[in-house]
């Protein structure tokens, strides 16, 4: 990614019949605006590959995947909008969950971090 952190805004226009969606002008029919925010935590150079903390402020259609993958920064492994890793596991991982909950409205935050194998050994070294 060019710089460490930033916001990425985009509209995205969904296709139902190839259950994918891109990156459109605004003014688009039916294109809905899609935010993000993006953090690098680590970069490989000998095999050029990024750990990204993402912070989402809509839940768009495959948003993550879209709005990398419409930058050259395609997710490890994603069939659907990538190139690289073929036939591997998409390497996308939600590590902190937030929601409310629907009776008492108190915040419940999860965590989960993958297994430190395969593609995710890039994740040794770092702090979670």
């Amino acid at each position: 990614m060019e710089n460490q952190k930033d916001t990425l805004q985009d509209y995205l226009l969904k296709n139902e019949k190839k259950n994918m969606s891109k990156v459109v002008e605004e003014g688009t029919k039916n294109s809905k605006l899609a935010i993000l925010d993006y953090e690098v935590l680590k970069y490989e150079p000998e095999i050029d590959l990024s750990v990204l903390k993402i912070t989402l402020h809509t839940g768009r259609h495959h948003q993550i995947r879209v709005q990398l993958s419409s930058r050259n920064h395609s997710i490890y492994g994603d069939q659907k909008y990538g190139g690289r890793g073929h036939g591997k596991q998409i390497a996308l991982w939600a590590y902190e969950l937030k929601i409310y909950h629907p009776i008492t409205n108190e915040q419940m935050t999860f965590y989960s971090v993958p297994e430190k194998i395969g593609s995710w050994k890039i994740l040794e070294g770092l702090e979670m």
